[in-house]
């Protein structure tokens, strides 16, 4: 296995820092210009369909739990309604409300205009080839 020199430990410390920022200042940007959490807008932005709460678990790759906590705070805020199943009269399923569907397109638009402010202006097309591509290395699997 190979050694980290110093400067592979700076190079890593810096690319975390980098990230802990961008991460905090675009979770402030849905906070402040959206009132809303980075959790509640993955939820927005995954919950095209109405779905089954177990589904948006898995689509989010989040404990069943975590979900089912967030769905109540946000169907108490108007943002998402529960379904229910037809045969059995439980309320499994979970959608999108009107209100959700707006602020859904309010996030896209600031939180877009965030990422292009804080990220995608400050690279060059070289650059974000660069990260593109390592990105897709680092996902794909094998």
């Amino acid at each position: 296995m190979a050694e980290m020199s110093p400067e592979d430990w700076e190079f890593w410390d810096t690319w975390m820092r980098a990230q802990r920022l961008l991460a905090r200042e675009l979770d402030r940007g849905l906070q402040r210009d959206c009132g809303i959490s980075k959790a509640e807008f993955s939820v927005l932005m995954t919950l095209t369909r109405p779905m089954r709460v177990g589904e948006l678990a898995d689509a989010l790759d989040w404990e069943k739990s975590r979900v089912a906590h967030l769905l109540t705070r946000m169907e108490n805020r108007g943002l998402v309604a529960r379904t229910e199943d037809g045969a059995t009269g439980r309320r499994t399923g979970i959608e999108l409300t009107g209100e959700g569907r707006r602020t859904a397109e309010s996030a896209t638009r600031a939180h877009g205009g965030n990422i292009r402010r804080l990220v995608l202006d400050r690279l060059t097309p070289e650059q974000a080839a660069a990260i593109r591509a390592w990105s897709e290395q680092l996902i794909e699997p094998g």
